[in-house]
């Protein structure tokens, strides 16, 4: 869990009682290294708690609804969740392996994007930007060279 973060505290910042459940989601949320799909986020969930995945959905839908939780694309049409930037979490890049489907953070300021350069060309208003970088990670590079190696 992040050792920074006070969930019932964040929950109650956001206009939300902070129920046993929502506090569970935001632990499995930031227990994880990196953005967690909800899928994963309900078999976590579940192996301590009584709940149902559609509650799992709501919940999360009403998270990012309040901006608690931010949902990242994570290739195709999954989506993964992660804590929404706050005090504790700088706004960070991700990158997406297409080999794997996994979904990584990047070091917070390891990709720069001014959003005044975009502000001022926009005539709306930007609340947010997700920056994602494709590619293939490096396990997936190690299998790929292990496997050549092998048939040589």
């Amino acid at each position: 869990m992040c050792q920074r973060c006070n969930y019932p505290e964040l929950l109650m910042g956001g206009d939300l009682d902070p129920t046993p459940n929502r506090v569970r989601i935001m632990e499995v949320i930031g227990n994880n290294p990196s953005p967690i799909r909800a899928q994963e986020i309900f078999t976590t969930v579940r192996r301590t708690a009584e709940i149902n995945r559609v509650t799992v959905y709501r919940i999360l839908d009403l998270l990012v609804e309040r901006g608690l939780v931010a949902r990242l694309s994570g290739g195709g049409r999954s989506l993964a969740y992660g804590i929404a930037p706050n005090e504790n979490h700088p706004a960070h890049p991700h990158f997406h392996c297409k080999n794997c489907d996994v979904l990584q953070c990047l070091q917070p300021g390891s990709l720069k994007v001014d959003v005044g350069d975009y502000q001022r060309s926009f005539a709306g208003e930007i609340r947010g930007v997700d920056v994602r970088v494709e590619g293939i990670c490096s396990s997936c590079l190690k299998k790929v060279r292990d496997l050549r190696s092998k048939t040589f």
